[in-house]
């Protein structure tokens, strides 16, 4: 007679994180480093802006935390499906993609795209012209809320109306759309219409571009979803609260470029928005950056403390969320979205989603 397996039990809080404290600490003495430096002056004026880059370093990171919980929520659907080596390297190798690639690299090809310039001359910007460089990453804005909005759209789009999806929290919205999964392309189809209807409301200028890269976003979900189906990693988390078995390794590489893509949309808009609370390029990677090693510990979290199984509904909070999220960039086009409030809808929702959770549990429900 042989024993049950027994499951692993969790990291330690401290393990979860405590390299997203050394980070954080790292970027915070890295920020006052480049205050300082940057001051010119007297010993009043160096202090005064080592202390205005620590505040700016530590806001960025607060932003993109308030911005990116549901992200931390998708992200870890994903991730309780991989294998503790994949999972290990969306922490790591992973991370070095989030912070150099998506927010040092990707602004710097923006400007160089959008600025007809080289990717040198766009750091030489970034670094002693940050206006000017501002004021073209802001350029295409246009762009960058299209092809984000309309992938972010596609997953969100793609969750609700998937037809093998049974466990539904706002059962009068989610049952139809359950149920209008049968039409083929309905994801496409819909977030389509949306860019249109977008399209329509912008000037010439801008409606081509927008119109464009939210194609284009469409079409990476679908090579993102293509590959994933050759490597096996597609199949969908259509039973709440129960993870499909976990596959070899060209499954665990599917889901990780999956995981990467979807982490990488969701740091657009904190992107643009950064350059609301500070012009250089370093302390905006650095705080984007603490905020989204923060997040990573987070969704690390939640995988391993097993709560998306505790709490069913705090996945299709998540899953409203980017759809809701979505819908913003879009519309951000048309009109200016404060930070603030894309923030704090996104914990609104996510917070109705586990209240939802707490109170079914405690009826023994799972289904509304």
């Amino acid at each position: 007679m042989t024993d049950a397996p027994t499951k692993p039990q969790p990291s330690s809080w401290l393990k979860i994180f405590g390299s997203s404290i050394a980070v954080c600490v790292l970027a915070l003495a890295a920020a006052g480093w480049v205050g300082w430096q940057e001051a010119s002056g007297g010993h009043a004026a160096h202090v005064q802006a080592t202390l205005s880059a620590l505040a700016s370093c530590a806001l960025l990171g607060v932003l993109e935390v308030s911005l990116s919980f549901d992200n931390a929520v998708a992200n870890a659907t994903v991730l309780r499906r991989m294998t503790r080596p994949w999972q290990d390297a969306f922490m790591t190798l992973g991370m070095l993609v989030a912070v150099f690639g998506m927010r040092l690299v990707f602004p710097l090809a923006i400007v160089a795209v959008a600025g007809h310039v080289s990717m040198r001359h766009a750091l030489m910007l970034a670094l002693h012209d940050p206006a000017r460089y501002g004021t073209i990453l802001a350029s295409a804005h246009d762009g960058i809320m299209g092809f984000g909005g309309a992938f972010l759209m596609m997953v969100g789009l793609n969750f609700f109306f998937h037809p093998g999806k049974h466990l539904h929290w706002l059962g009068w919205l989610e049952r139809p759309a359950r149920l209008a999964g049968g039409v083929p392309c309905i994801s496409a189809i819909t977030t389509l219409l949306l860019l249109l209807i977008v399209k329509s409301l912008l000037p010439p200028s801008g409606s081509s571009v927008f119109l464009s890269a939210g194609c284009w976003g469409i079409v990476l979900w679908g090579m993102v979803e293509g590959v994933n189906h050759l490597l096996g990693a597609a199949e969908p988390e259509s039973a709440q609260g129960k993870s499909p078995a976990r596959g070899g390794w060209r499954k665990g590489l599917g889901l990780f470029l999956y995981l990467e893509v979807l982490d990488a949309s969701f740091s657009f808009d904190g992107v643009i928005g950064a350059f609301a609370l500070s012009n250089n390029l370093l302390i905006i990677a650095l705080g984007l950056g603490m905020g989204a090693m923060v997040i990573r510990a987070l969704t690390l979290m939640l995988v391993e403390r097993g709560v998306l199984e505790n709490f069913p509904y705090l996945e299709h909070g998540a899953f409203w969320a980017i759809t809701v999220l979505a819908a913003i960039m879009m519309v951000s086009t048309r009109l200016e979205v404060p930070d603030i409030i894309t923030g704090t809808m996104s914990a609104l929702i996510i917070g109705a989603s586990l209240l939802s959770s707490i109170k079914a549990k405690a009826k023994g429900a799972t289904s509304p």
